[in-house]
């Protein structure tokens, strides 16, 4: 960890190729600074992205990063984590790859409660293949392959982490830069699986779920008598069906992580070089 870790450290040379105006730029920024404001250097740092617009994010940051298999970027994460749990593991993804694909994963990945960070791009729409209805969309969302919208209801990942038994769970909105931030900051400080779903529109695909909507409709929780160490108030939030929220809706204060609670937290990264002793004779046994 140290002090000195600035924003513009986790910026690569490559240039996003997102449309412009999309709600991906905002979210990265934001990853970024949580990671600087935490202590967390460039080369302490892991990311892991799946497929979709967001897949290309571990390209735009400098760090170390691998743009892995349509929804297996947890799996990947968790792997490296407990692999070396000195790095700092952040995932990234959108809403198809991480709630259609990539959902049983997803549903795993909070339960287990490896100490690491997901980060997932909700803009609501499969944009990377040119507007298709996501888990998310609302169900009378109109697309090219949904003319009457997808009539079923959408995916509540929220809900889905609740259920999960997930230390920490929160929503943010990649436009309001400095509560994107915080709340982001909060999940990579959080002991165990930090969850945060972010509002994050796509200009080119999806004209209903849009800046404008989520900035008539977000309601803050911290404007609210929400307290996030309480379950009740986290499935009362998370079940409203008539408010967009922002915020931390759950933290477990008593959150054990899976490192400490299964006793693999030693450093595994270190391979030393030939086979492990008598591993021919196992190979031998079964060949």
């Amino acid at each position: 960890m140290s002090s000195n870790v600035r924003f513009t450290d986790f910026k690569s040379d490559a240039q996003p190729t997102w449309c412009p105006g999309c709600g991906d730029f905002g979210t990265m920024n934001g990853m970024m600074k949580a990671l600087a404001e935490t202590g967390n250097s460039p080369d302490e740092t892991f990311i892991v992205a799946g497929i979709g617009c967001s897949g290309k994010i571990g390209t735009y940051m400098r760090s170390y990063a691998i743009h892995g298999v349509h929804g297996r970027a947890l799996p990947v994460g968790a792997g490296a984590k407990l692999a070396n749990p000195d790095i700092e593991v952040m995932v990234a993804g959108g809403d198809g790859d991480g709630y259609s694909i990539g959902a049983g994963h997803f549903i795993h990945a909070v339960r287990r409660n490896v100490d690491m960070t997901y980060v997932v791009m909700d803009n609501r729409i499969y944009g990377l293949t040119k507007g298709q209805a996501s888990p998310t969309s609302r169900e009378d969302f109109e697309t090219s392959t949904t003319p009457e919208g997808p009539q079923q209801p959408p995916v509540n990942p929220l809900a889905l982490a609740l259920a999960a038994s997930g230390t920490f769970i929160a929503q943010s909105f990649s436009t309001d830069a400095q509560r994107h931030a915080e709340i982001v900051k909060q999940a990579v400080e959080h002991d165990g699986f930090g969850f945060v779903n972010v509002f994050s529109p796509c200009v080119t695909f999806n004209d209903v779920d849009t800046y404008d909507y989520f900035r008539d409709h977000i309601v803050d929780l911290d404007d609210t008598d929400h307290d996030p160490t309480s379950y009740e108030d986290a499935r009362s939030r998370i079940l409203d069906p008539g408010k967009e929220y922002q915020g931390v809706f759950y933290r477990d204060e008593d959150s054990a992580p899976y490192e400490r609670s299964h006793g693999v937290d030693a450093d595994m990264s270190d391979i030393p070089d030939g086979a492990p002793e008598d591993a021919m004779d196992l190979v031998r046994e079964f060949y």
